[in-house]
């Protein structure tokens, strides 16, 4: 099976402009053989924390008809935004859609970062789900900071780790690169990374969206400037 990952430039608080660049993301993805495509973190709205607590006009719902365009791309699509939750806080959700545009599974962020605290909900329950013959993990950036998250992954049957994220410059660069090669060489995953490239609410996202194999190679790398889509092949086949 061939994964996309993408990293991209969001426009503040514009969801219709983002919306714009991940369907163009994601034609990219299927043109190059992908069957599902991964987005960064918050790639809705950018990671525009004060913007999502003023507006709940921001928060989407899985059937939002503001989705229709990512939905109708013809792949599978991971979506990281804020998530209305029926309370007075989203969450940081994960929406994930087959190729008909149907609702495969949901995750809710569980470890909020320090200044997310204030602003979101934090879930409860891990993320999983199965397509062409894969078992993926759901995790969003600070999640992947805590070992047991991720192998209960593994433990739990999956071969594919999903990664919506914002590592920035600075320390984010070493951050980003230890970690997720760690994640695929110690829980024996696939992972997939997604993230933030250029101006991120208070972050200057580091790019490097990528792929690893178990036991850590690196299998496809973006740059450091650029929106784009890197792909690899993933599974028994691609060992």
């Amino acid at each position: 099976m061939r994964i996309a990952t993408t990293q991209l430039t969001c426009v503040p608080a514009d969801m219709a402009a983002n919306v714009r660049q991940m369907v163009a993301l994601a034609g990219e993805a299927r043109a190059q053989g992908a069957e599902l495509v991964v987005f960064p973190e918050l790639a809705l709205t950018g990671y525009e924390l004060d913007a999502l607590s003023a507006d709940p006009g921001l928060w989407v719902d899985a059937d939002d008809p503001r989705l229709d365009a990512i939905r109708a791309c013809g792949i599978a699509t991971v979506v990281n935004c804020a998530v209305a939750t029926g309370g007075e806080r989203p969450a940081i959700g994960t929406l994930v859609h087959g190729a008909d545009g149907e609702l495969i599974t949901t995750y809710r962020k569980q470890h909020l970062y320090e200044q997310e605290r204030g602003v979101f909900e934090a879930g409860h329950q891990d993320g999983r789900f199965e397509l062409g013959g894969l078992r993926f993990a759901l995790a969003t950036c600070y999640d992947n900071h805590f070992p047991e998250l991720t192998g209960r992954g593994a433990a739990d049957g999956c071969q594919v780790h999903l990664a919506s994220s914002l590592y920035g410059t600075g320390g984010g660069v070493e951050e980003r690169a230890r970690l997720y090669p760690g994640i695929a060489e110690d829980a024996n995953l696939y992972v997939v990374l997604a993230n933030h490239v250029g101006p991120a609410g208070a972050w200057t996202g580091c790019g490097r969206s990528a792929l690893w194999a178990p036991g850590g190679g690196l299998l496809a790398e973006a740059d450091a400037d650029t929106a784009m889509v890197v792909t690899a092949e993933v599974g028994p086949a691609a060992l």
